[in-house]
């Protein structure tokens, strides 16, 4: 069986994880976290990065940061991984849920604009498949609102948006590092702060409420409880793992990028009747996190991706739209959400790691091309 996913080690994880264990410092903030912030913030200009144990955890200071107050409301993609909108709702806001473009799974400015009313605080994007939502206009209607806008940017690690960097538009953006991310530590994320306003607070909650990080840069003579907080840093040996991963960065986008390119090459023009390619937008770069096919109903999908099991491949649909979750489906204000739905039931990912072969894409795509 061809699997969906395997995560990638570079082979240089052991022995920065045995460092670690001849270190004096196992507990998160040492030498290896410091070069894994000291990475994001030279190579893609972000302002602050902290290590989160995971992406949730990272959405979650986000929602933190935020103040919300209860009744406060936050728009959240309903094509989303849960994560998204458990944040949010953790602090009191109610969500309120947008439909994704026609194009592609991303919310647009002209989903969001009919959302916003005096109740609104928070724009939440996700950039599905790390291709960019289209942000001027979504950054546009924050400054006229005076809105925060999250960047849930789980998939878009080293993709852009008109040049910029994804995760460095909106004023806080959380990154995860799950072993299905094209940069993996096993279970892990990370905190973006892009406005000053946030930096000082966000290393306090991070610290467990505690102003420890000043200390230790001898910024203060002692350290307290100063806020609320949790436990998000990570253990160094995760931070220890990821940085391997950085360090060969440019290897595994370029392994992602051949991958990708020779689905699409090998399937453009080819597929079966119902049945389409991605559609990337020209203000948006790819980073190659996902290739994924669009059945023309879900009984296509449901068959496609049965006769590829048939066949030894592994391929899989994504996300529910949470509006129509068990949780959520009540509180949920009835609009209908049609192109969530469409891509929920009809959305299907092809197998994408580093080690996948040449032979294992063209079977798969041999058999894509026979599917009827």
């Amino acid at each position: 069986m061809i699997p969906f996913n395997k995560p990638y080690c570079s082979g240089r994880e052991l022995s920065y994880i045995h460092e670690v264990c001849q270190s004096t410092t196992m507990s998160g903030n040492g030498d290896f976290t410091k070069l894994c912030h000291g990475f994001f913030e030279k190579h893609y200009g972000f302002r602050k990065c902290l290590l989160t144990t995971s992406g949730t955890d990272a959405l979650e200071m986000c929602a933190m940061l935020c103040e919300l107050n209860a009744g406060d409301e936050v728009i959240v993609p309903s094509y989303t991984f849960v994560s998204s909108a458990i944040a949010f709702i953790r602090e009191g806001a109610v969500i309120r849920f947008a439909d994704s473009g026609s194009v592609n799974p991303n919310i647009t400015a002209e989903e969001i604009a009919p959302l916003i009313n005096e109740k609104t605080k928070v724009i939440v994007v996700v950039h599905y498949a790390g291709v960019a939502c289209d942000m001027d206009g979504i950054m546009a209607l924050a400054k006229e609102h005076n809105l925060l806008v999250v960047e849930d940017a789980a998939h878009a690690i080293d993709s852009y948006y008109k040049g910029k960097p994804l995760g460095s538009i909106g004023h806080l953006a959380a990154f995860s590092f799950h072993e299905t991310k094209n940069i993996n530590c096993g279970e892990g994320g990370m905190l973006v702060v892009n406005d000053e306003r946030f930096v000082r607070r966000s290393e306090i909650l991070w610290e467990k409420g505690t102003n420890r990080a000043e200390f230790y840069r001898g910024m203060v003579n002692k350290y307290g409880w100063c806020d609320t907080g949790s436990s998000f840093l990570p253990s160094e040996l995760n931070a220890a793992f990821l940085w391997a991963q950085l360090e060969q960065i440019d290897d595994i986008q370029g392994k992602r990028k051949h991958i990708w390119e020779s689905y699409d090459q090998a399937l453009k023009g080819k597929l079966p009747k119902g049945i389409a390619r991605p559609e990337l937008p020209a203000y948006a770069t790819n980073n190659y996190h996902m290739y994924y096919l669009l059945c023309e109903s879900l009984e296509q999908r449901t068959a496609l991706i049965n006769y590829l099991k048939n066949n030894g491949v592994q391929a899989t649909f994504h996300y529910l739209p949470l509006h129509a979750s068990a949780y959520y489906r009540d509180k949920h204000d009835g609009r209908v959400l049609a192109n969530c739905d469409r891509y929920g039931d009809t959305l299907v990912r092809l197998p994408l790691f580093y080690e996948l072969k040449d032979e294992d894409i063209e079977l798969i795509t041999k058999l894509i091309k026979r599917f009827k």
